[in-house]
């Protein structure tokens, strides 16, 4: 994971093209966190292998030396909760309002339901940022071939709080047609503009390509709210953006995946883009995204499910919580350093040949879920005993 590495913490980035800002950065957000510890970290373990993925994470996080934390846990998320309580409960609403009062940030393991949809709208968290780097480490094990994912390095943002899945649905009985449900949404030009400008800001610091995702024939009337406010924020900033059909979009992520910078999509095309960019970055067991409002609230999460499948069974991968981790540290935190520090300690992991079973590969050393965890956490600590000595 070569654009991981730092040679200080100015140049700590997502991106190979240069860019050296936070990607939250480019929102138009309030004071955001504190600046200094003890940083206040919520944290909401999910459901399946949620608690596994969480407990890894929290490991590599007790690694690091220097910043202090403090770590406070949430109550149940998910189909269970949902079930007994409605879907963003009472006590989860009130667990997050007193994070982020208290100037800190939630980490969440995977919860299934509606719990991650009610929560975005409950704490408007309108825009969700999915970096797709893709790792040195992993290139030989992809399903794809390794000289197309060379230097892959997308940005995708996804609008979270309108669009089809916070939609309003309505179900009626028809004597002839059997049950009928309608389901309405909308995107208003505010909506629209405050996830695109941040999209070209981004575009604007990297490489200068911004993708914006429509559905010109389907979705005419949104596709257009969505060209015109994407060009106006494009041009406020000096680049170009370009635009793309949903099928295509999906197509070029696969086809020609170094064609593409930076992607900013409608809530379900965002949803369906992040899956499909899984696929570049090794599988969604170490996909990440970070869910942003506009006064510095944040949610980090990873992108794939509670695979209550591999419940457990200590077979999950813990890498997706872990990075998701890394994006908290850096984005809200500013702790690029450490950011740094656990993104690299990964990458040493792997290049010493462990791996989870999802991962696989021949020749590799395949380990569980608490196992991985630990042996980043000690990459963690080694990795920052060498870099002290140093400096």
């Amino acid at each position: 994971m070569t654009a991981y590495r730092l040679k200080d913490a100015s140049e700590a980035s997502w991106s190979s093209g240069g860019m050296t800002r936070r990607l939250s950065s480019f929102l138009d957000i309030g004071p955001g966190r504190p600046s200094c510890s003890p940083y206040v970290l919520g944290v909401l373990e999910g459901e399946g292998v949620g608690p596994e993925v969480i407990g890894a994470a929290l490991g590599v996080l007790a690694a690091l030396d220097g910043p202090k934390f403090d770590i406070r846990m949430g109550g149940a998320i998910g189909h269970k909760a949902e079930a007994l309580d409605g879907k963003l409960t009472p006590d989860i609403a009130s667990f997050c309002d007193d994070i982020f009062s208290a100037g800190g940030v939630i980490l969440a393991g995977p919860g299934g339901g509606r719990f991650v949809y009610d929560l975005r709208r409950r704490f408007d968290l309108f825009c969700k940022i999915v970096p797709l780097l893709v790792s040195n480490e992993l290139a030989e094990q992809n399903r794809l071939k390794e000289r197309f994912l060379k230097d892959v390095d997308i940005v995708l943002l996804r609008e979270n709080c309108s669009g089809l899945y916070q939609g309003e649905a309505a179900v009626e009985d028809h004597a002839s047609e059997g049950r009928r449900v309608t389901h309405t949404f909308a995107y208003s030009e505010r909506e629209v503009r405050r996830i695109v400008q941040p999209a070209a800001g981004i575009a604007a610091s990297r490489r200068g390509k911004l993708t914006v995702v429509v559905k010109d024939g389907g979705l005419p009337a949104i596709s257009d709210l969505w060209r015109d406010c994407a060009t106006a924020a494009a041009q406020a900033v000096g680049i170009k953006c370009s635009f793309a059909n949903i099928d295509l979009a999906a197509y070029q992520m696969i086809q020609e995946p170094r064609n593409l910078d930076v992607i900013v999509a409608p809530n379900l095309f965002g949803d369906v883009l992040a899956d499909l960019g899984a696929v570049l970055i090794g599988g969604r067991g170490v996909s990440f995204s970070g869910n942003f409002a506009g006064d510095g609230t944040a949610v980090y999460q990873t992108n794939h499910g509670s695979a209550f499948d591999l419940a457990g069974q200590d077979r999950a991968n813990p890498v997706g919580q872990i990075f998701s981790l890394a994006m908290l540290l850096r984005e809200s935190f500013g702790l690029f350093e450490e950011a740094a520090l656990i993104e690299n300690a990964v990458a040493s992991v792997w290049r010493e040949g462990w791996r989870t079973v999802d991962l696989g590969g021949v020749g590799n050393r395949i380990v569980g879920c608490a196992q991985m965890g630990e042996l980043v956490a000690a990459s963690v600590a080694k990795l920052g005993k060498v870099r002290r000595i140093a400096v």
